[in-house]
């Protein structure tokens, strides 16, 4: 038998993937399909404030959180939507690597607001959202 890198090599077996070893952070996830926003905005919490909207779904198990991002045209023409998703993601990346979410689905929705709010205002928004809608 030859040591292959992907096998584990006491049983033959691949190694399990790193979100389900013990200790190891877990990944957030994303929502994609129309059908889970739909989902997340007729079932879950929402939590609004200055610079963005917070959905908020409880989940059934432990699993990472599934983050989705949304900003309509009435924020401005698509280069300025997807800088504000752009501001979203990253502020979101940021928060839940700090205080890592399971166990929620997740959908932040861009303002006008958030495309010129300054970042960590941003990143507090999103803090406070996460609190009034009960997931943190």
């Amino acid at each position: 038998m030859t040591d292959h890198p992907m096998t584990d090599t006491s049983t033959g077996a691949a190694p399990l993937p790193a979100s389900n070893q013990p200790g190891a952070t877990t990944q957030p996830g994303r929502l994609k399909q129309r059908s889970e926003f739909l989902r997340v905005a007729a079932k879950g919490r929402k939590a609004p404030t200055h610079g963005v909207v917070l959905q908020a779904l409880p989940r059934d198990d432990a699993e990472a959180v599934r983050l989705g991002f949304t900003v309509t045209k009435k924020v401005g023409n698509a280069v300025i939507r997807n800088r504000t998703r752009r501001r979203l993601k990253e502020a979101a990346r940021l928060l839940l690597k700090d205080h890592p979410v399971t166990g929620f689905d997740l959908v932040l929705i861009g303002r006008n607001h958030t495309r010129g709010r300054p970042f960590p205002a941003l990143q507090d928004d999103i803090r406070r959202a996460l609190k009034k809608a009960g997931v943190s």
